[in-house]
């Protein structure tokens, strides 16, 4: 699992993003939109579960993009090229059902836009007509933009300090957008908030919305159960039973209120991590 490029994408704020090519021949063969690896740094390191960003079975590369938060994303983001990771495996979760919709919006929020990027490929290339709306807090902590208008026939793009793009969030152009014109799925990942977000935008106009869930997990093999989430009064694992899942569908309410469980207890480990 040898690093073969790596690149620091966005630094600002205290938020450092970072794009990593990793050989892994096998996983590129089969990787799918929608699809996510766990890797493990060293031996004794945590799981980490990571969107595949792009795969290329041809050159048997794996591109991954990680926002460097607690001890296990900045060891992977101290990484150089050449160097090896303990062990990578997937592709895990289910594909995203890519099919012809029609008119598609996909919405990323953060690092939630490397997690559309792939989905906005292969909506494209099933032959939808796909606008994206991107959102981060600065300009400086944009990302993918330029791969997105490759693939968009339109990439809008909200910040929340109006210093590039439009000032505001991701839902107040996906609310005009879907006052004006007929739309057949929206398509959402980034911070939980935001996804609900989205979920209740759409509501109103029976939009099929799915949002993906990877956000929440933690160990990614139906272990933990921290990624558990309630769906259609189901209890699911984010992890084995999506990523994605039916936006109308997730107990929002119960779902923030178990993630604010762990807020302290990250709070606790980021501030040894400085120390």
């Amino acid at each position: 699992m040898k690093i073969l490029n790596k690149e620091i994408i966005a630094d600002s704020q205290g938020i450092r993003i970072i794009k990593i090519d990793i050989h892994s021949p096998d996983i590129a063969k089969k990787a799918q939109a929608g699809q996510f690896v766990v890797l493990m740094v060293k031996e004794v390191g945590e799981r980490i579960p990571l969107t595949v960003v792009k795969a290329d079975p041809v050159k048997g590369i794996v591109t991954i993009i990680v926002q460097e938060a607690g001890l296990s994303t900045k060891l992977l983001g101290s990484l150089e090229k050449g160097e090896s990771l303990y062990s990578m495996v997937g592709p895990l979760g289910h594909p995203t059902q890519i099919k012809k919709y029609g008119n598609v919006i996909l919405v990323g929020g953060g690092v939630g836009i490397a997690e559309i990027y792939p989905v906005a490929r292969a909506m494209k290339d099933a032959g939808n007509h796909v606008t994206a709306i991107l959102g981060s807090r600065t300009k400086e902590l944009l990302i993918l933009e330029s791969e997105l208008k490759e693939v968009s026939a339109e990439v809008l793009v909200m910040t929340d300090d109006g210093s590039y793009g439009r000032k505001g969030f991701v839902t107040d152009s996906l609310k005009e957008l879907l006052g004006k014109s007929k739309y057949d799925l929206v398509y959402a990942v980034g911070p939980l908030s935001m996804m609900r977000a989205v979920s209740m935008a759409t509501k109103p106009y029976v939009i099929h919305t799915l949002v993906s869930l990877n956000t929440v997990m933690v160990d990614a093999t139906g272990m933990c159960g921290c990624c558990r989430v309630s769906v259609a009064g189901v209890t699911k694992f984010s992890c084995v039973d999506g990523p994605e899942f039916e936006a109308g569908e997730v107990d929002w309410e119960e779902l923030l209120k178990r993630n604010n469980i762990y807020v302290e207890k990250e709070k606790h480990i980021c501030r040894l991590n400085n120390m």
